[in-house]
């Protein structure tokens, strides 16, 4: 996605995977400070502790207190989340643009969990963890994973998140029966014709949004943030779908 981007925009830029075990995560952060590294992307595990290494956080990584992208300004690395922006648009694409009162609940306490705390300020938001105790602050209530009785509030909820990785295989977040009766559902997780949380939300006529769309808006203002330059969106989007 982000080599057609860099095509599409003229410029000569590499994009690479880079596999960072714990020990490893100083000196692969001290490399984004070298003349010709424009910064990267941050996922799990490391968006939370990958913050202790940068200069400043923008304000959505601030208040999100978690980091997905990585820039230069100069000789400064600056932390910003562009998951703020890739829920957001998931959000559009549901219906919910205000989700002020909205009744909330989402699957994770992770990075991608509070950048959902974000996105959806103004809502009662509930968030299911499998240590609560090990949460941290979150602009709502924290239920415990294994306590089914968060299912009820799911089951009621405008809106369920899954902001966890349960859904690459093809395994269900949740019991089908726990699904709201008429909310939407939003999946970050990005599977090739939608996981089978929206699969299942999808049958039952629920509106869903898919990682798909949400990595698009997160790629697009990645891209934005290292290159000065709007995204060509048409160019990134068209990369996934082949």
């Amino acid at each position: 996605m982000q080599f057609a981007a860099f095509r599409a925009a003229g410029l000569d830029w590499t994009y690479d995977l880079l596999d960072v075990p714990p020990d490893a995560l100083t000196d692969a952060i001290k490399k984004l400070r070298a003349p010709d590294a424009a910064g990267a992307n941050v996922t799990i595990p490391y968006k939370l502790t990958v913050m202790e290494h940068l200069d400043r956080l923008d304000a959505d990584a601030l208040r999100a207190h978690a980091v997905n992208t990585i820039s230069r300004d100069g000789e400064h690395l600056v932390g910003s989340n562009t998951d703020v922006a890739g829920i957001r648009s998931a959000l559009e694409e549901v219906g919910l643009t205000d989700p002020r009162g909205a009744k909330v609940v989402v699957l994770g306490v992770g990075g991608s969990a509070r950048a959902a705390g974000v996105a959806l300020e103004g809502a009662h938001m509930t968030f299911i963890a499998r240590h609560p105790d090990k949460a941290g602050e979150l602009p709502g209530h924290v239920a415990a994973w294994f306590d089914h009785g968060w299912e009820s509030d799911a089951r009621a909820a405008d809106l369920l998140l899954n902001a966890t990785p349960l859904g690459r295989r093809e395994e269900m977040p949740l019991r089908p029966n726990a699904l709201p009766k008429e909310g939407a559902v939003v999946d970050l997780v990005y599977v090739a014709g939608g996981t089978p949380l929206v699969r299942k939300a999808r049958s039952l006529g629920l509106r869903t949004a898919d990682g798909w769309g949400v990595l698009v808006a997160q790629g697009a203002r990645s891209f934005e943030i290292w290159t000065g330059k709007p995204a060509p969106v048409d160019a990134m989007r068209e990369a996934l779908t082949q």
